[in-house]
């Protein structure tokens, strides 16, 4: 990554930790964020719509039935595909492990839900939205992987934006469905985000290290 480039990227994940950072505070002292108060509408008139049943479906693909059973078997795909127990533990662990650090941040915000529903995996406290969240991690690392492995960046660049457009609709169904309010879904995706440059940072220091690279 280019210098510019990641003074730019540093700049933008701060602000977004700073708006992040003030949502929980305000979250935590019983306040209603206004962000959520503007959004609410919307999902009043998508209920029961065609857009609410399609957006029913895409929620599916960031729940832990579908989620634990895909990172277990893409964890052995990854370790066939790279012959390395590094990259199967950094995916496998690193996503499952993200779902802790979800739970850990709902017990600490304790939010309210906009509404339960059970079917969809939407019980317990709101934010962050565990479905973009982990998302967020298991794709974003998926994608990571497997880039790695395809030579051709016009290919790469395809199946990068197709994971980015996965993650996001999966977060942004969970805000269409009313199980979650639109900064719910915004701070999973922080999280998320946060987590997946932790474990790709610590797999480079692994790797770093055992090639025996001088620090």
């Amino acid at each position: 990554m280019r210098r510019k480039d990641f003074s730019l990227f540093v700049i933008l994940f701060s602000i977004m930790a700073v708006i992040t950072g003030t949502w929980i505070v305000k979250l935590v002292n019983g306040y209603v964020l206004y962000v959520d108060q503007w959004t609410r509408e919307l999902v009043s008139e998508l209920a029961g719509s065609y857009v609410f049943t399609i957006f029913r479906w895409i929620t599916e693909l960031g729940s832990g039935t579908f989620l634990t059973p895909f990172t277990i078997i893409m964890s052995i795909v990854l370790w066939r595909l790279y012959h390395d127990w590094l990259v199967a533990v950094i995916f496998g662990l690193g996503t499952l492990s993200s779902h802790g650090l979800n739970v850990l941040i709902k017990i600490l915000v304790e939010r309210d839900r906009p509404s339960i529903f059970a079917a969809a995996d939407a019980e317990g406290y709101s934010f962050p939205s565990g479905h973009a969240m982990m998302s967020t991690v298991c794709y974003g690392l998926l994608s990571y992987f497997l880039a790695k492995k395809i030579e051709n960046n016009t290919a790469s660049a395809i199946m990068y934006v197709g994971f980015l457009l996965l993650i996001f609709l999966i977060g942004i169904s969970r805000y269409i469905i009313n199980v979650h309010y639109l900064t719910d879904v915004l701070g999973g995706f922080f999280f998320g985000s946060l987590c997946l440059c932790a474990l790709v940072l610590i797999y480079k220091a692994v790797q770093k290290k055992r090639s025996g690279s001088p620090s």
